[in-house]
């Protein structure tokens, strides 16, 4: 084939542009957002520059429109795939909602009854207790420090912290429940 049989590239993306307004609505409608609606048109629009030649000017607009949903599709699935990513992140990294400043005046002044508490846990609850909440590591730190999984120990954790909540019920009652400042427990 030659370059004179072949219909000018300037007519047939001439003719996309002069739909742009369409494709741009027909995108925002889809995607709630004039930007993103703007980035995949663009794209689109350069895969449309690279076909140059061998698109038909009958036949280009019904071709671009299936540009444009393969486009969504693949923005959705982008998107989606990123937000399992982030949220797999953040689940693995995810930081406390709140972590207290310490206090050393404050410190002495919480109830110790779960000290004596300890000793009456299984060994395992006992330990990642003492690593994670008095020793101050994290629980990946822990984890590697008991050779374990961090899902483990973070398991392990959970369910020492439940074991200790139900200790302090049954020992100190009503400072368990309320919160205890300046113990008065006779357990103590």
């Amino acid at each position: 084939m030659n370059d004179i049989d072949d219909p000018p590239v300037g007519a047939t993306l001439t003719l996309l542009l002069h739909s742009h307004h369409r494709f741009l609505a027909f995108l925002e409608r889809r995607t709630g957002s004039r930007e993103t609606a703007e980035e995949i048109l663009q794209s689109a629009l350069a895969k449309a520059v690279e076909q140059g030649n061998s698109l038909e000017q009958e036949t280009a607009v019904a071709w671009f429109f299936r540009v444009l949903r393969n486009a969504l599709i693949d923005h959705y699935r982008n998107r989606d795939a990123e937000q399992r990513a982030l949220s797999a992140l953040g689940a693995r990294r995810a930081a406390p909602a709140f972590v207290p400043e310490h206090h050393p005046e404050l410190t002495n002044t919480i109830c110790e009854c779960f000290k004596a508490l300890l000793p009456t846990l299984k060994p395992e609850y006992r330990e990642i207790l003492q690593l994670v909440d008095l020793g101050e590591l994290s629980i990946a730190e822990a984890a590697v420090q008991l050779a374990i999984t961090a899902n483990n120990a973070s398991v392990r954790l959970h369910r020492a912290r439940i074991a200790l909540k139900k200790r302090l019920e049954q020992t100190c009652r009503t400072c368990a429940s309320h919160g205890c400042f300046d113990c008065t427990c006779t357990s103590c």
